[in-house]
């Protein structure tokens, strides 16, 4: 399996990032749906798979069976094609940094992948798990309103701090991805990153998009509550996406140095 050195797919870092900041709004729009609603089926699969796991008798491995399963969702939207806020929070600031692009693209495009992948990712929740009965149904019912309430149950800086951790992860399955020159290379990269921090239980903006909705839908918790979960994992995730991976790589791989 081939792959780039660091320092080189820290230049891809840049290049995607660049692209990603440059396609017209449409294209984003439709790939930020489309992202969205990929990441809401790997979290859909990892509840349907361990929903009717006992606690009791399997233990954590229940938990570890669902992280096994969950990265489908960023397979999905980085080999098909999708636009994924949390991975952009990576890519596109590094672009930034290096100068490919200037901070008003930055916003634009953390702006409208951010809308579409909630619009994606309520999409899923709402029809499959809500009208379908995917998320509402005995056992399932049950883990999806168990970890809704875990996420939200956390604390402003504690959801931050989750933040941090989950898109450290997400964005570094992100680079592998980037770093690996084929198909299998690209799947094993994007699977132990993203296994780990699902397992760890890290909070992502977007997974909590389709999980807390579907909740909601259900008659659990409010839109309130919702809202103060996000603002903190979404500050995170950029802490964690932009700052310990997109800004430690570039000043390690691509500024100059003086």
């Amino acid at each position: 399996m081939a792959f780039n050195p660091p320092k080189k797919t820290a230049r891809l870092a840049v290049e995607h990032g660049a692209k990603k900041a440059n396609l017209p709004i449409l294209t984003q729009s439709i790939l930020g749906f489309l992202a969205g609603a990929f990441v809401a089926f790997g979290f859909l699969l990892d509840i349907r798979v361990t929903g009717n796991l006992p606690v009791e008798i399997w233990g954590s491995l229940g938990s570890f069976i669902g992280a096994s399963v969950f990265p489908v969702g960023l397979i999905f939207v980085l080999l098909a094609g999708g636009e994924l806020l949390t991975g952009n929070m990576m890519a596109v600031t590094t672009a930034r940094f290096a100068g490919k692009i200037k901070t008003t693209y930055l916003i634009k495009n953390w702006t409208i992948v951010a809308i579409t992948n909630f619009i994606g990712s309520i999409f899923v929740a709402y029809f499959f798990g809500h009208l379908l009965g995917l998320t509402e149904t005995g056992p399932y019912l049950e883990a999806t309103v168990a970890i809704a309430e875990a996420k939200i149950a956390d604390p402003f800086m504690l959801a931050f701090l989750s933040g941090i951790g989950a898109n450290w992860l997400v964005c570094l399955a992100v680079w592998l991805c980037y770093a690996a020159d084929d198909v299998t290379g690209k799947i094993l990269g994007i699977w132990f990153p993203i296994m780990a921090f699902v397992a760890i239980g890290f909070q992502h903006v977007v997974a909590n998009m389709f999980v807390i909705p579907a909740a909601i839908f259900a008659g659990y918790f409010t839109w309130g509550e919702y809202l103060i979960n996000f603002v903190a994992v979404f500050l995170g995730n950029a802490v964690g996406g932009a700052f310990f991976v997109g800004g430690l790589y570039y000043l390690a791989y691509i500024r100059e140095k003086v």
